[in-house]
């Protein structure tokens, strides 16, 4: 009688056990089938704030699909070429608002080295060569501008071998409150050369001239103006009336009368 007992206790356990080994990997197997996963880009290593991500500089994660990440991203387009203005850790993965947007001029800060400048400086399409100014580019400055003992424009070199550290455009009203795109370039200078940038951007217009950057080359062309240009030969000028200041006449004497009296007589005379 106890064998039977001992016998039906066991059987009960054994099918217990197997039916709960069987109910787990159902339950396991129905969990990983709920929770699907999505990818996500992550830090491949710390990144620290104004850096410039590269493609190396992420790796793709496993995330649930069911605990989305707000502002995640998921292709390396979408980070390569942004600064980063929040420290991010290895492993971290990296949102949107952990970037500055695309395009931003935040990264250009990491790109100035120790005692150098950046300064912005307005130009158009046409003096801007066509737009064949990019980033890495090199350029003299030139400013064309009108001496206050001269009125014939000079045209000076101001700078030279500049880098181009950005090109960009804003838009802005013109005089009579119209937008109007110009086009901005950003140069790398010394602080020296970059007064020199500002104050000939107040005496008028400034002009680029590109040239190539392995020529290291800097020459001292004297300022040129417009008699100095081959077969050139200013307009002349009217005659020019001068004008005579006329001094009014001075206003006669006033004549002297004298009367001469002999006895009755009476006589004036008028010198």
């Amino acid at each position: 009688m106890k064998s039977r007992q001992l016998t039906a206790l066991l059987a009960a356990l054994v099918i217990s056990g197997g039916c709960t080994l069987l109910l787990g990997r159902k339950l396991t197997h129905s969990a990983h089938r709920a929770a699907p996963q999505k990818q996500y880009l992550a830090a491949a290593h710390p990144i620290a704030v104004g850096q410039v991500i590269q493609a190396a500089d992420v790796k793709t994660i496993s995330w649930p699909a069911n605990l989305p990440l707000q502002g995640g991203l998921a292709t390396t387009k979408d980070v390569v070429g942004r600064a980063a203005i929040f420290p991010v850790v290895a492993g971290q993965p990296i949102l949107s608002t952990d970037l500055a947007a695309p395009g931003s001029s935040l990264g250009i800060t990491t790109r100035i080295p120790d005692g150098m400048r950046a300064i912005a400086l307005h130009t158009d399409d046409v003096i801007a060569v066509g737009g064949f100014i990019f980033p890495g580019s090199h350029v003299d400055v030139l400013v064309t501008y009108r001496n206050p003992g001269n009125p014939q424009p000079i045209t000076a070199t101001v700078l030279q071998n500049a880098l181009v550290l950005a090109t960009g455009h804003q838009t802005q009203p013109d005089p009579q409150g119209k937008p109007t795109t110009v086009n901005i370039v950003t140069l790398l200078l010394s602080p020296e050369d970059a007064e020199r940038a500002v104050l000939a951007s107040t005496q008028g217009t400034i002009h680029f001239v590109l040239r190539n950057g392995a020529d290291q080359q800097k020459s001292a062309p004297p300022p040129a103006d417009l008699a100095e240009l081959d077969g050139y030969s200013p307009q002349p000028r009217g005659p020019v009336a001068h004008y005579v200041h006329r001094h009014p006449a001075a206003p006669k004497p006033k004549p002297y009368v004298v009367q001469t009296i002999l006895g009755s007589k009476i006589e004036d005379s008028t010198f």
